[in-house]
């Protein structure tokens, strides 16, 4: 059996690998069996981080309604306790976004909440 050389597949592999390795430095953007490490490891945590934004995020906008509610006399847990009596469907990153653009419309949502609890 003949031996098996680098033909278009093994070079289109190895293109790709290396496309996706521009921009790294060093080594790891022109040499393949490292440009290989480094891409697999930049997937794994791109992977991972895309998760983890999801909560940054959530923390963020959690933070950001409990100081608002805070402000209008409310505990964060009571806040969204009398939304969720209320019928408000309004989500945290909607909330959020009106604790910091439109406190008067956010004290107005507060005052239903209180209302409602």
């Amino acid at each position: 059996m003949p031996r098996a050389k680098g033909g278009p597949k093994t070079r289109a592999r190895r293109k790709r690998v290396l496309n996706q390795a521009e921009g790294f430095w060093g080594a790891k953007s022109r040499l393949y069996r490292i440009a290989t490490e480094a891409v697999d490891r930049a997937l794994k945590y791109s992977y991972r981080d895309r998760k983890a934004r999801k909560r940054d995020f959530r923390r963020l906008w959690i933070a950001r309604i409990n100081a608002a509610a805070r402000l209008n006399g409310l505990s964060y847990s009571r806040f969204i306790a009398g939304l969720a009596k209320s019928g408000v469907g309004l989500d945290r990153k909607v909330l959020a976004d009106l604790a910091v653009t439109d406190p008067a419309g956010f004290a107005r949502i507060a005052e239903t909440a209180k209302t409602a609890s």
